[in-house]
């Protein structure tokens, strides 16, 4: 969703109010969980819903 905005992670963590390194582990899938006001911001910023940026893996 960042490369069809055109929008680097740097950019992304200004306008979310999160730290690139946050953010990095939230774009690899090592986080364990995210809060529902931090996917709320993130998809604001898309301008997408939360199922374009997330997915399920058994």
């Amino acid at each position: 969703m960042m490369a069809k905005r055109k929008m680097s992670l740097n950019e992304l963590s200004q306008k979310v109010g999160l730290t690139t390194v946050n953010l990095s582990i939230l774009k690899t899938g090592k986080a364990k969980g995210v809060r529902f006001d931090t996917l709320a911001s993130i998809c604001e910023v898309l301008d997408c819903q939360p199922a374009d940026i997330l997915a399920y893996v058994k």
